[in-house]
């Protein structure tokens, strides 16, 4: 008995300690956490509308529960900054901003505002004349890609990013088209590159054949709260629960670091 009641406080202290290693569940209590807007385009090409589409049907099934609202737009031109500004965060599904909305998204983003973008919403070449996009997306305009849209191996740079931390090491991805860039992005400073092609998917593509070079797949450019994700091109993107883990968590990264406060401590 003696050596039971010795016990005891031990005990006390242990049950304490596991009382403190967890949080109690946080419900929402007030409404809606966040605001997010979903840019599109219904006249780019048909792959990249499918995947546009179907991202809708994707974030808008997040919702369920009114956890947040969603929005969806074919253009900001619209919109003035403070409208802009109730979203959290721009997801980008298949386009950039038109040449008219360009100078709003510029300030939204330089005041704090929060970018997910797709495939082709970051795609840019000397036709697109706009040196603040290709700065913000770290410098690169297109070089080059795959064809046809493929499967490919992809490796995690860090596995201790909250993008990345519960993703496999590396994993193979439904098939899309990938972009890759001039002068690679990874070469910035200020980009952190946290997924990559692998060089084993080398050459890269049947028709249009990738045959080295480094090739970043996801990003973000540490100037502002953005992340791209070179994936998006066709109907299969929402077939992989890796890849759909990804996407959720590149979502829930940048609502977490909104100057305006972290959504999810409501």
């Amino acid at each position: 008995m003696k050596h039971l009641l010795a016990l005891i406080p031990i005990l006390a202290i242990l049950v304490a300690c596991g009382e403190r290693s967890y949080r109690e569940a946080n419900y929402a209590k007030d409404g809606p956490r966040f605001k997010a807007l979903l840019l599109y385009d219904d006249g780019a090409e048909l792959a990249h509308v499918q995947f546009a589409h179907q991202a809708i049907g994707f974030f808008r099934k997040l919702t369920v529960g009114e956890g947040f609202v969603v929005d969806s737009t074919q253009s900001l031109s619209g919109y003035s900054l403070d409208q802009l500004k109730e979203y959290s965060v721009i997801v980008a599904l298949n386009a950039a901003p038109s040449k008219d909305a360009r100078p709003l998204f510029e300030e939204y983003m330089e005041s704090g505002g929060g970018w997910l973008g797709f495939h082709a919403s970051a795609y840019n070449d000397a036709r697109t004349d706009w040196p603040w996009f290709v700065k913000f997306l770290g410098g690169g305009v297109f070089k080059c890609n795959n064809w046809p849209p493929q499967p490919a191996l992809l490796e995690l740079d860090r596995s201790d990013h909250p993008v990345t931390k519960n993703l496999p090491v590396s994993y193979v991805c439904p098939a899309s088209e990938f972009y890759q860039w001039s002068p690679e992005p990874r070469k910035n400073p200020d980009i952190e590159v946290l997924v990559t092609l692998s060089a084993k998917n080398y050459p890269f593509g049947l028709k249009d054949i990738v045959y080295g070079g480094d090739f970043p797949v996801v990003w973000t450019n540490r100037n502002y709260r953005m992340l791209y994700i070179n994936m998006g091109h066709g109907d299969e993107q929402f077939t992989d629960s890796t890849e759909k883990l990804l996407f959720i968590n590149a979502f829930r990264w940048l609502l977490e670091n909104d100057p305006a406060g972290n959504p999810f401590d409501k």
